[in-house]
């Protein structure tokens, strides 16, 4: 355990069915009175974000501005331009209905508001901002995976460079996150599937970092358990509502468990990915997750044996001979990843995600530039990130 160790989570949890129905009074008790409601174009599309205009307007709620034009990999000149319009219009709250990508693009634009900016980049850096101005802040995340709702960090792309940049500060933090299985029901099989195994990295990473602590691991394996009892089942019938709900609590737990320790490897990959080869977050973990594993297995055997437990139950982990469970624990997620190819065509390779090798040099040397990697087990260079891809191809 870390001689010391600091935990935050400030964020007030409304979950369950009835969840979206307690948004307007949340918003009440915090002082908002003329709410900007964000999305982006797809959840606006098929009705998602009428559900939660529907429940806020059903107790005399209306957002006093909606902007859902936020893409995929959000940028910084989408937060600037939101929070230029937010003024124009007089709001005084956020409410994110979205993903991981709307909630960072909130976030970000709430860092802004907060400490009176007019660009995102004069703001950049790591736990470095007072409080400043007050801006209410609600989140209703419409998928099982970021764990955004929870996080003290803000993933959001530099478009002059294609670099996905990290703005950390508990002050990124929502007021209140609705935690309701309703909105992660029109999910697609293969988007429920990699953003629950996204979760499953987050927890993974959290429980088996350098920052590793008692209280993060917790909510890292009891996050991991629900994922292995639920994802396939949530996969399967997007409409099995007990799956649903158990993965958005995994979700949100994971997310409490790597913003109070971090990440990894893992993570430093994929932003690259994201970042050089445009290969979706959550697709990139899945395709990650064994072959750093793998890669970490000389620093941290007994926290992966650790975890087997969590994994496939007490009775199977106490059945594998001692010195065989961390490598067991690799082959369970590289086994719920196969389940969850066979349920719904989940990438497996870099070269199923249309990655090209060519762009290995360059991805290793974001990599070895993100955050994450500091606090790894094992260090890695260029040429070892390298080495990492080239498995995972």
């Amino acid at each position: 355990m870390n001689k010391y160790f600091e935990f935050h989570n400030s964020v007030k949890l409304l979950c369950g069915e009835s969840a979206l129905e307690r948004l307007a009074n949340e918003l009440e008790h915090l002082g908002a009175k003329a709410p900007m409601l964000l999305s982006d174009a797809v959840l606006a599309k098929i009705g998602t974000m009428q559900l939660v205009v529907d429940a806020m307007a059903a107790e005399g709620c209306t957002p006093a501005c909606t902007f859902t034009d936020i893409p995929v990999d959000s940028s910084l000149k989408v937060v600037n331009e939101i929070a230029a319009l937010y003024r124009r219009s007089g709001c005084d709250a956020l409410v994110a209905v979205g993903g991981g990508s709307v909630i960072d693009t909130a976030k970000g634009v709430r860092l802004v508001l907060s400490q009176e900016a007019e660009d995102i980049l004069a703001i950049g850096g790591v736990d470095n901002l007072v409080r400043g101005k007050y801006i209410p802040f609600v989140v209703v995340p419409t998928t099982s995976g970021t764990g955004s709702e929870c996080t003290g960090v803000a993933v959001i792309r530099n478009d002059a460079n294609g670099v996905k940049m990290e703005f950390l500060s508990p002050y990124v933090q929502p007021d209140a996150a609705v935690i309701d299985p309703r909105m992660t029901e029109g999910l697609p099989p293969k988007a429920t599937a990699s953003t629950g195994y996204d979760a499953m990295v987050h927890a993974i990473e959290a429980c088996t970092c350098l920052q590793a602590n008692p209280m993060s691991s917790a909510y890292g394996t009891a996050a991991i358990k629900l994922i292995f009892e639920n994802l396939e089942a949530a996969t399967r019938n997007g409409s099995d509502k007990k799956a649903r709900y158990a993965m958005a609590v995994a979700s949100t737990m994971a997310g409490i468990a790597f913003s109070n320790s971090m990440v990894g490897a893992v993570h430093a990959i994929g932003h690259a990915l994201g970042g050089v080869c445009h290969v979706p977050h959550a697709v990139a973990m899945t395709i990650l997750l064994p072959h750093v594993m793998r890669y970490n297995l000389s620093h941290c055997a007994a926290a992966y044996a650790g975890l087997l437990p969590w994994m496939v139950g007490m009775d199977a982990a106490m059945a594998t001979p001692a010195d065989s469970r961390a490598a067991a624990a690799i082959e369970a997620v590289e086994a719920l990843s196969r389940r969850l190819n066979a349920i719904c065509g989940l990438p497996l390779t870099l070269q199923d995600a249309g990655v090209n090798k060519e762009d290995f040099a360059k991805v290793a040397e974001f990599a070895v530039n993100d955050g994450a990697l500091i606090v790894n087990p094992r260090a890695a260079d260029e040429q070892q990130v390298i080495e990492i891809l080239n498995a995972a191809y």
